[in-house]
């Protein structure tokens, strides 16, 4: 005897994560892509390595977060392939591994770039360095503020609220190396902050780089214990073993599930799929689950070693 059930908790526009932030995204790119001109401009008329540093980060964040737009409109829009089977969710996870490679280059030539220039002293133009480092800071916290709430649903819009704190903190510190090249008269204070800033772009890629390998590895969702799900889909009246459980996440917001359900003789398969699908939505957040019952495991599932 067997069973077969599925649980749909989510409408493809309405349901994906990174969707429900398109507008907050938008407008976050119209002021990033402003100020970065306004920045390499600056930058280059005032030989600041630091500024440049940081417009670079900013062009980063211009192709991230046109990515990252790009993204959420094809993970939601129907497919009329066939083939698609579980649409095009995964486009956001494609966009933020882009990201990543992206501030992976910019960190790479930021530090190339400031170890050059090591043994050099050209004094930039701090007041320039001071007045765009300001701007930029208020640019990038009301994106930080536009953005904050969808990095902790949407591994997209994570990945974009990622690189607008990078730039945050690289605003800092072009305004720290403003301050310092003014009071000491000394330029190695903007390379030294350039370097910082490149180094900090590279450990922030890491950490995203992680997430976005997670995913695409298939690895069990932070928060969700195979233990703890086994251990409750054998409590539920009539079943007797759970085995071939597997779990991963589709996209942010989305997990997935399926298992193989064993259970005792006269025990309706319904049932279990009801109860089993409630426990796996209500306390594990897996909302979409496949899950076949049976009396006995198959020869199939023995023969099977993977």
């Amino acid at each position: 005897m067997g069973g077969h059930g599925h649980g749909h908790g989510h409408a493809p526009a309405a349901g994906h994560a990174g969707s429900r932030y398109r507008v907050r995204l938008t407008a976050a790119f119209g002021l990033v892509a402003a100020f970065f001109l306004v920045e390499l401009v600056a930058g280059l008329l005032s030989g600041s390595l630091a500024l440049v540093s940081d417009a670079g980060h900013m062009a980063a964040d211009v192709v991230a977060l046109g990515a990252a737009l790009v993204a959420t409109r094809i993970a939601t829009r129907p497919d009329t392939t066939g083939r698609r089977t579980y649409g095009s969710y995964r486009a956001e996870v494609f966009a933020s591994g882009l990201t990543v490679l992206i501030m992976l280059g910019v960190s790479a030539y930021v530090v190339a770039e400031s170890v050059a220039r090591i043994g050099e002293s050209p004094e930039p133009a701090s007041g320039t360095m001071l007045v765009v480092g300001v701007i930029g800071l208020a640019v990038n916290v009301v994106s930080m503020l536009l953005l904050r709430s969808g990095s902790t649903e949407s591994l997209n819009v994570k990945g974009a609220y990622y690189e607008v704190v990078a730039d945050a903190a690289g605003s800092v510190g072009v305004i720290l190396a403003a301050i310092l090249v003014a009071a000491t008269g000394n330029g190695l204070w903007d390379t030294a902050v350039a370097l910082a800033i490149g180094i900090f772009v590279a450990v922030r890629a890491v950490v995203l780089g992680r997430e976005v390998l997670a995913v695409l590895g298939q690895h069990v969702p932070d928060g969700v214990s195979l233990d703890e799900v086994v251990t409750g889909l054998e409590a539920i009246d009539g079943v007797s073993e759970v085995h071939d459980l597997h779990i991963w996440t589709l996209t942010s917001g989305m997990n997935v599930a399926t298992a193989h359900l064993v259970t005792s003789a006269g025990v309706s398969p319904d049932d279990v799929l009801t109860r089993a699908q409630a426990l796996l939505a209500t306390e594990h957040r897996i909302e979409h689950a496949t899950l076949q019952v049976e009396q006995a495991p198959t020869a199939q599932c023995h023969e099977v070693n993977w």
